[in-house]
């Protein structure tokens, strides 16, 4: 699994840390974080295709943005989503992100539904480059 809790961070918030290969796979990782934080996203079909495209001259606000753009959709449309694919591309100091999603409306008779966030903060917000690839810590608020 490319990501893993940090309980010790945040007592009354859920913390992760994601990585990825490259950008596309940190994003990506991060996206599959915040749907696993809210549910179980093995019971989750993908029926539903949905895509956003963001862009940012920074790479952490494009990431942030993006991870409540999912919780908006969770909140807004009752879509959750168990496959997530993450295109970055950089160009004259601006990062753009296509995101396809899959998945499909809760249902909670079928869904285990686990945490319900509120927002990803900026509390703690970071990407780094190390040797492998990428790396963030995120904290949510539940």
């Amino acid at each position: 699994m490319p990501f893993k809790y940090i309980p010790e961070i945040a007592t009354a918030d859920i913390a992760f840390e994601a990585t990825g290969k490259n950008l596309n796979g940190l994003f990506e990782s991060c996206a599959m974080a915040v749907e696993d934080t809210m549910v179980e996203t093995k019971g989750i079909k993908t029926n539903v295709s949905k895509e956003i495209k963001l862009s940012d001259k920074e790479l952490e606000k494009l990431l942030f943005d993006f991870l409540n753009e999912l919780v908006y959709m969770k909140d807004a449309d009752l879509l959750l989503f168990s496959k997530v694919k993450c295109s970055i591309k950089e160009s004259k100091g601006k990062y753009s992100l296509v995101a396809v999603l899959k998945g499909e409306k809760i249902d909670t008779k079928r869904h285990e539904l686990r945490n319900d966030i509120k927002a990803v903060t900026w509390h703690m917000f970071k990407i780094e480059k190390i040797r492998t690839g990428y790396k963030a810590l995120i904290i949510v608020d539940v």
